[in-house]
């Protein structure tokens, strides 16, 4: 790894400030998150720190290795162990920055490093927010999901990816179906997933299964794959008879 120079505050606030124009141009329409340079004891924030580090030479940036961005905050902040900033920046406050060993097809990076790729342009999966907002116009949740089924991708009025001859239709469905079909619980699915769906998962707001909705599928489950969820429910009931549950508030 090469010396690393430590700049001085000068030079810090000159690079926040080209970050900063950089934001206020490209990313801030986007909500991508610009962090405060000063924390309330008028030290560098650690964001605003790895930021800057990644940033410099813009538009050429260099691959950084988190050892080396760790040594760097460590002239700031001598008790860090590992500096996860960088990653939370990107996927979290829309930065667009390509993490080695993350799948990325925009820059070969190697895994446990880390390049600013763009300051204008968000983080690919930022452009419409980090989080889905539902706020009960049906239209506007499905914009949120390019107008796709969270399940099988889908698209609107176009023909379905399993069923070409069917014309998806996307419908309101339950993320969570034992609660009401309102906003906060609700996601698009197509007329097939939604169907086969049979209120039996709760989904996040990805589309990804979390839970188990309907108890009762258990039974679907292969035995052994059964007795394991027994031996734990088992266990976190100390094999208390079930009809004594049911009574219990």
């Amino acid at each position: 790894m090469e010396k690393i120079i430590i700049p001085s505050e000068e030079v810090i606030k000159k690079q926040y400030n080209l970050i900063t124009k950089y934001h206020g141009k490209f990313l801030k329409k986007f909500g991508v998150r610009l962090p405060k340079l000063y924390s309330g004891d008028k030290k560098f924030t650690m964001n605003a720190l790895v930021l800057v580090y990644l940033s410099f030479g813009y538009p050429k940036t260099k691959i950084v290795s988190k050892t080396e961005l760790t040594s760097f905050i460590r002239n700031f902040y001598p008790e860090v162990n590992d500096v996860q900033q960088a990653r939370h920046l990107g996927a979290q406050d829309g930065w667009w920055i390509v993490a080695g060993g993350r799948d990325n097809i925009v820059e070969k990076v190697n895994r446990g490093s880390y390049k600013l790729y763009t300051l204008e342009q968000p983080y690919p999966d930022f452009k419409k927010g980090h989080r889905i907002v539902d706020t009960g116009d049906w239209k506007k949740l499905k914009e949120q999901y390019g107008y796709r089924c969270v399940t099988c991708g889908s698209r609107e009025g176009e023909p379905h990816f399993h069923w070409s001859g069917t014309k998806t239709k996307l419908q309101k469905s339950h993320k969570d179906p034992n609660k009401p079909l309102k906003p906060g619980n609700i996601i698009p699915q197509c007329q097939k997933c939604n169907r086969a769906d049979r209120n039996r998962w709760v989904y996040d707001e990805k589309g990804r299964v979390i839970k188990l909705a309907d108890g009762s599928f258990v039974r679907n489950f292969d035995k052994d794959v059964r007795t394991k969820i027994y031996r734990i429910l088992y266990g976190e009931f100390n094999g208390t008879n079930p009809n004594k549950l049911k009574n219990e508030k």
